[in-house]
């Protein structure tokens, strides 16, 4: 079906069986949070919340919590997109075979907007932010956010919605310093395109104009987050993924999306900012709050019987997976048009996306050399990590398979193949003083940090451990060492207090095994940690505790490590010290008091019975 509106898109999942009403009156205060994580995780369906208590509205969760509920509300133009983003990367496709990608033109004919100025039903009453249903996700969150939004902005000099932004921004609507109804708070990232229409509107001396689209056909909402190259406007992807036109009009100037439910005018001014967050965000951790931009609010419109969709974000895999696997089956080759000799690019998401990306390349510079080095890996490298979010990466693994038989999908295969070939002395290449991830408190401050890249490449060094040595079992200072995989050891230690006495402690792991790093040459990464059982526990957990609590720069030692000629290497194990720093945030944690309310609702006779089991 090509949906109209979002309703339509949830009468659909009821019917087909992908919808449960959950009739009780929950509150939005941290109760419907709870729900939505524990039908996710259950791999449940999507949930209208039919009585939120203190709104007229109703609410709807989990939409996109599964790929196969994702691929079928996009069922019926799923194809003809991944076919389009195909022919951008080779238009000749087109022309050796027209009529077999006449349709594909076709719903390229849905790519552009529709302005309409006569059916606006997002206009159909005008409403205050209070009342919303004021959903607060996590304890320690600030106030309420929006976790669905559409943040749409135009550029001032060049206006026009072709050449527009739309991205998913969180916006907190209350809390803090904000006037309830008057501010609310517009949280964006590095690298994202709000920021251009930012600075060009303070510039040209004038407010920064946003709408802010709630709900909607469900088209809007992926094409929200969807990666476009700087430029093409994400509304005329939403035509075409939702097989309908993005339908808007203009109030006071602003832009509406008038098959939204729910659109949130106002204006950001010149150096008005205001502290945002904090908010349990998708690496697991609280952000903390930071000053960010203040939307003063112009109007807030509903349309009839609208519906408030959300999601929650926390410690991974969540509902925002499916929003990257479904973005990787529609788009994931065209990063092969984009960056040269790359074959795949994976974003790991339980280590919180950015903080660890996995490649694989190509090796073609020297055929005619016997040994086999990374050369045109770190090529590609750098040219990953200076490609719009991708440069967000914190650790780049990257190598080559000749045989075509390695996947960055099956991480523990993938992991063991590079650490195989990984020549310590040679392949670790650190990136200091620059840019991260604004959610990443692994650095030194807000955006700040370091990047590391592993190139390996060539034949197999070494045959991984599937043991933990004696000699690990027997160390002063340090102790449970445990088996995360081959060739991977979680080594537990006294709580981090200091850089200078992590010094005194790396210096005394370093006495004990550098005169007997021969016995060590099956492990190639011992991670420091706070408890090495649950680090050792699942893949999953290794990867969460050590890509999100390492700063490279900082945290990366190796056993009998050196510096030549400014490279750093180490003829040893590295050693990567992943414990809580005082400066990171905390991790998201659950109420169990609110755990224990929701129980009700899938006992016998709630409404969410036997989803859970």
């Amino acid at each position: 079906m090509n949906y109209a509106s979002l309703e339509e898109c949830l009468i659909d999942l009821e019917k087909n069986g992908h919808l449960v009403r959950i009739k009780e009156e929950i509150d939005p205060y941290l109760e419907m949070a709870a729900i939505h994580l524990r039908v996710y995780e259950a791999k449940g369906p999507a949930l209208l919340f039919e009585k939120v208590k203190g709104s007229q509205f109703r609410a709807a969760s989990n939409i996109f919590g599964t790929l196969d509920r994702s691929k079928f509300i996009f069922r019926n133009t799923f194809n003809k997109v991944q076919q389009l983003i195909e022919l951008k990367g080779d238009p000749m496709k087109a022309l050796k075979s027209p009529f077999k990608h006449l349709s594909v033109g076709l719903a390229a004919l849905k790519a552009l907007p529709f302005q309409n100025p006569y059916s606006k039903p997002v206009m159909y009453q005008q409403i205050n932010i209070s009342d919303l249903p004021l959903i607060h996700h996590w304890p320690m969150d600030g106030g309420a956010f929006v976790t669905l939004p559409q943040v749409y902005t135009e550029d001032v000099e060049a206006p026009g919605i072709m050449k527009s932004n739309l991205g998913m921004y969180r916006i907190q609507l209350t809390g803090n310093d904000y006037q309830l109804n008057k501010e609310i708070g517009l949280h964006y990232q590095l690298h994202r395109g709000i920021g251009i229409h930012q600075t060009k509107a303070f510039k040209s001396g004038k407010p920064l104009k946003v709408s802010c689209f709630v709900g909607g056909p469900p088209a809007h909402t992926l094409s929200a987050v969807m990666p476009l190259p700087e430029g093409i406007s994400e509304l005329t992807f939403a035509g075409v993924l939702g097989g309908r036109r993005f339908r808007y009009t203009y109030d006071d100037g602003y832009a509406l999306s008038t098959d939204a439910d729910f659109v949130i005018t106002g204006e950001v001014h010149m150096n008005d900012n205001k502290m945002e967050g904090p908010f349990g965000d998708h690496l697991g951790y609280y952000s903390l709050q930071h000053p960010f931009p203040v939307m003063k609010v112009h109007k807030v419109y509903a349309r009839k019987n609208a519906i408030w969709p959300f999601t929650v974000v926390g410690r991974p895999p969540q509902e925002d997976t499916s929003f990257g696997e479904l973005i990787h089956e529609l788009a994931g080759g065209a990063i092969k048009q984009e960056i040269p000799g790359v074959k795949e690019v994976h974003a790991v998401d339980a280590a919180g996306v950015h903080p660890l990306l996995l490649a694989i390349g190509s090796e073609r510079y020297t055929p005619y050399l016997p040994t086999k080095q990374p050369a045109e890996l770190l090529t590609i490298a750098n040219h990953i990590l200076g490609t719009g979010q991708l440069s967000l990466a914190k650790f780049l693994f990257i190598t080559a398979d000749d045989q075509q038989q390695l996947t960055t999908h099956n991480i523990k295969v993938y992991m063991e193949y590079v650490l195989e070939r990984i020549d310590t002395t040679r392949d670790v290449h650190f990136y200091t003083n620059t840019t991260i991830d604004t959610l990443d408190y692994s650095g030194t401050s807000l955006n700040s940090g370091s990047k590391v890249v592993f190139a390996a490449y060539g034949e197999k060094k070494r045959t991984l451990c599937t043991e933990v040595p004696s000699i690990l079992h027997q160390l002063n200072q340090f102790g449970n060492a445990c088996l995360v995989m081959p060739g991977v050891i979680s080594l537990q230690t006294s709580a981090f207090q200091t850089y200078e006495q992590t010094a005194d402690n790396i210096h005394v792991l370093q006495q004990q095994l550098a005169p007997a790093v021969e016995h060590l040459e099956g492990i190639v990464l011992i991670v420091l940690c706070d408890d090495a059982a649950f680090t050792a526990q699942t893949l999953n957990n290794f990867l969460w505790v050590t890509f999100t609590r390492c700063n490279p720069s900082h945290d990366i030692h190796g056993i009998n490590d050196f510096i030549r000629h400014k490279h750093w290497g180490c003829n040893g194990p590295l050693v990567i010290d992943a414990r809580i720093k005082p400066h990171h945030a905390p991790p998201v944690i659950k109420n169990q008091q609110v755990e224990d309310k929701i129980d009700s609702l899938f006992l016998k006779g709630g409404s969410l019975y036997g989803i859970n089991k």
